[in-house]
This record gives structure tokens, C-alpha cells and sequence, in this order.
């Protein structure tokens, strides 16, 4: 695969961004493409590894790496996109959004920097868009099947694109008013400019999927029609109930979960909301609770808001500081601290911090928020005989106060939400409270299956992408069962 010494010809491509005193004042992608012959270097790094743990065990949908990094290096970018196509239907969302644990569990990655494969798979989508190469695929038998999948999420999107390919006549029903889901509300525009969701949407919608928008399943539509309309149907509604922080003072205006903040935005981004009539950082002390991408996006997003102060706050311990380009725990996703183009920006970050209450003054708005430093200590009590669980334990005299004007909850999903679908339905939950499905991403009712988050709780992309394209497999050979 690739060059046979190209790893110890050329260094990695590293990812380019716009400067941020640019970027920052406006919502335009952030990340630079880089040229052909960089690529076709980067491909050239490819091992021929005998086990490609990148294909192997570090990517959900298994995508060809190996076989399209070769392509990039011997400038065959038709037969790249091949190969890409056969495993992915949105490299060009992946190759933005992903944390690419492909590159983490890179043989290469062992002792040395990973191949680019981020930056190549992105390359590769583009130069097909680019080309033409892209067209719709419509099937060559229609079955007469029809399939309802509600949510238009990636796991949604990827089913529905995959079903309709099979023959099969695919209503997609969304409760908002674009289709999308996480992928238009959930991330901002300086990650995913959404005229690149649009271009595939496109797709979709030439390749015969029927797209639903503003409909809310079990008030404009009950479960009872679907199931009389449709020969199967798929949930796709991801978790969407969001973790709270149930502490005193939680009720003060300026208190917000993560997600209504960013799909405001993100609204108001593409103009279908006023700037006045959004929840905006704008002039104000922010503070962002938790340490995930959620928060990170909330971070970029105030920051670009005009925010007079960012600080990010998370309970977990600071993870280890990593400056070697190996991977210390190949090839698993490792525990070191990462830094992402939001908080080069300009934000304060703060582990082994507990929030414990919001205070606020005659109005009804927020305006400190009481944190300590928590120590973690083994907790022998809940270690199942293994090794010991960590729980935080509160240092005395560490509290602190931080004058804020807004507070933004990224503290992660729980689980689906347990609304009219699942409650019509009367489908069985796992011990998490998401849904439950066999190995054929069939729940506990006839014909209803579920993909994505809202089986699997709340990760990443590309398992979502994953997860639609298997139950698309199961819902197809279980119509044509019947």
C-alpha cells in the first residue's frame, strides 16, 4: 500500500485553519484544503501493515483506508472514490466532524505520527463533487415496500439513502423545519457549513427519497397510521434528552442546555432567525459546563458572538499532557488532553471542577456561579471486584465564585427521549433508557427497528452513519422475508 518507504520519506500533513483574528469574525469553515501533491505524499505514507488496524478496528463503518490512500498516491482518484463510496455515504461530513479515530489506531501511530486520513478522505469527496462523479443512484427493481424512517439525523439519512437503493419507497419524516437533524442544528457552520449537507440532500432527494419536515410523530401523524401506511418503520430520533444540573439556582434566567443554544445559532446563521431573537454571549461573562465537543462548539460559537469572556469548566481530572506524536495507548482512542480550533480561540479551562449552585439578585437573571475543586479517590465500594472506580471527592476551602451572565449545559445526552413515538409504540428499553433491539436493530415490536443513538445513546458520526447503514440491511432482507 503506498509507497514502500514513503513513511520515512515524508512527514505528516498536518490540518491547516484560517487565522483565527480572521476566522473568528465570521461563521465560514475554519479548515484550509491542502494540494494534490501533499496528498498524494500523505497517501504514500501508508503502510503495507498486513493488518490495518485503521480499517480493522479504529473505523465504525470500516472504510477502505488502505486501498484509497494507494489510489491518492498513484493520482487514481476516480478508483479512491470508489473505494470511499462503497463504505461511507457522507465522507464529506466525516472528514470535517470525525475525531478520526481511524488515525489513533494507525500502525504507524505506534511510534510515529499517523497518516492524514482525515484530510485524504475529505480530499477525496470533494475532487468526486468536484468532478461529477457524484450522481444519484436509483434502484433497478422497485419492490412496492414502503419504509417510514423518523429522524433525519446521519444514522436516518444513511438508512433512508440506503433503503431507497434497495427499491424500496422511503418517506423520511423530521419534527423541524430542515432536514437534518444534529448535523444542521447540533454543529456549527465554522465545522460544517450546511450548503455541504445541502449538496447531499440533493442527492437524496433525486434518488426518490420523500422528505417530511415539521412533523411531529404521534400528534400530526399517530404510530397507528404509520403502521397502517407502511410496511416497516425505522427510528432514527437519536438521545435527545439532555444530562441537567439539578443544583440550587438551576431556575435563574441565562441557564441553558447546550443544544437550544447552538441550533438558535445555527438558525440564526442561515437566516431564518433574527440575531435579536436568539440566545446570544454577546457582551457576556460565558461559562460552559462540560468538556466534550458540545461544549467546545459552545465555545467557538460565543466566541464569535462577541462573548466579553469564555471559561470552560468540566469535573473530570485534566487529562495527561501528550506532546509525542505517537499514540501511547495504540490502538485505542488514548486519554490525553486535546485542544480544539475552538479553544485556540481564546477560552480559560478548568478541570476537577463541581458546580454547586447559581446565584442572582432582585431580577431573574443568573449572575455567579459557585464551583469547588474535587479530588478523584478510589471508591472500593463500587469497584464490582475489579479495580477500583473513581469518585470525586470535594477539597475543603476550594470554593470559588465566577461572575457570569451566561451558563451553557454540555453535560451530554441521557438517553432518547421518551416521548409520543416510544411511549405509542410501547417498544422495551435497555437498563440506560434507550431502545432495546436485537442483532437485527429490531425492537420489541413487529416491523419497528431502530438505528443510531437513540439504541446506542448518544456518539459519534460516523457510528451513527453505521448504525443506519446496518438496520437499512436488516429492514431490507426483512421485507424481503415477508
Amino acid at each position: 500500500m503506498g509507497k514502500p518507504t514513503g513513511f520515512l520519506e515524508y512527514q505528516r500533513l498536518h490540518s491547516r485553519y484560517r487565522e483565527v483574528e480572521q476566522r473568528i469574525q465570521d461563521y465560514r469553515e475554519i479548515s484550509l484544503p491542502a494540494e494534490e501533491r501533499e496528498l498524494q505524499q500523505e497517501g504514500a505514507r501508508c503502510m503495507d501493515c498486513g493488518t490495518p488496524f485503521c480499517h480493522s478496528f479504529g473505523c465504525p463503518v470500516i472504510n477502505l483506508i488502505p486501498e484509497w490512500n494507494d489510489a491518492v498516491y498513484k493520482n487514481r482518484w476516480y478508483e479512491a472514490w470508489c473505494r470511499l463510496e462503497l463504505t461511507n455515504n457522507f465522507p464529506e461530513i466525516t472528514g470535517r466532524v470525525c475525531p478520526a479515530p481511524c488515525e489513533a489506531s494507525c500502525t504507524l501511530a505506534i511510534n510515529s505520527h499517523p497518516v492524514s486520513i482525515k484530510e485524504i478522505e475529505r480530499a477525496i469527496i470533494e475532487r468526486a463533487f468536484g468532478e461529477g462523479w457524484v450522481q444519484p443512484l436509483k434502484p433497478a427493481v422497485e419492490t412496492g415496500k414502503r419504509v417510514a424512517v423518523i429522524g433525519s439525523g446521519p444514522a436516518g439519512l444513511a438508512a433512508a439513502q440506503n433503503l431507497r437503493r434497495r427499491g424500496h419507497q422511503v418517506s423520511l419524516f423530521e419534527k423541524a423545519d430542515r432536514i437534518g437533524g444534529i448535523l444542521r442544528y447540533g454543529i456549527p457552520d465554522f465545522k460544517l457549513e450546511k450548503w455541504i449537507l445541502d449538496r447531499r440532500l440533493e442527492q437524496l432527494a433525486a434518488e426518490g427519497v420523500e422528505f417530511e419536515t415539521e412533523v411531529v410523530i404521534g400528534e400530526d401523524l399517530s404510530i397507528r397510521y404509520l403502521r397502517r401506511k407502511f410496511d416497516a418503520i425505522l427510528l432514527a430520533i437519536g438521545a435527545g434528552k439532555p444530562r441537567d444540573l439539578p443544583v440550587s439556582g438551576r431556575g435563574y434566567e441565562g441557564i441553558h442546555f447546550a443544544m437550544e443554544y447552538l441550533t438558535e445559532s445555527n438558525k440564526a446563521v442561515i437566516g431564518d432567525l433574527d440575531t435579536d431573537q436568539i440566545i446570544s454571549a454577546a457582551g457576556k461573562r460565558v461559562l460552559v459546563i462540560g468538556g466534550g465537543d458540545t461544549g467546545a462548539d459552545c465555545v467557538g460559537t460565543a466566541i464569535r458572538q462577541k462573548a466579553r469572556s469564555v471559561t470552560q469548566v468540566e469535573i473530570l481530572p485534566k487529562p495527561r499532557e501528550w506532546s509525542e506524536p505517537w499514540n501511547p495507548e495504540w490502538p485505542f482512542w488514548p486519554n490525553i488532553l486535546r485542544s480544539s480550533t475552538s479553544h485556540q480561540e481564546g477560552c480559560q479551562r478548568l478541570w476537577s471542577i463541581n458546580t454547586m449552585q447559581f446565584t442572582g439578585g432582585y431580577d431573574p437573571w443568573v449572575q455567579k456561579a459557585h464551583l469547588n475543586k474535587v479530588e478523584w479517590q478510589p471508591d472500593e465500594r463500587r469497584s464490582g471486584g475489579g479495580a477500583p472506580r473513581l469518585r470525586p471527592v470535594e477539597i475543603p476551602g476550594s470554593e470559588f465564585e465566577l461572575d457570569v451572565d451566561l451558563v451553557l449545559l454540555a453535560l451530554g445526552f441521557v438517553h432518547v427521549e421518551h416521548g409520543p413515538v416510544v411511549e405509542d409504540l410501547g417498544i422495551a428499553l435497555d437498563q440506560l433508557g434507550n431502545i432495546s433491539v436485537d442483532e437485527r436493530y429490531q425492537t420489541s415490536a413487529e416491523s419497528i427497528f431502530a438505528a443510531g443513538d437513540c439504541h446506542s445513546g448518544a456518539s459519534l458520526v460516523v457510528r451513527a452513519i453505521d448504525h443506519g447503514r446496518r438496520a437499512a440491511q436488516a429492514v431490507d432482507e426483512y421485507l424481503k422475508g415477508q
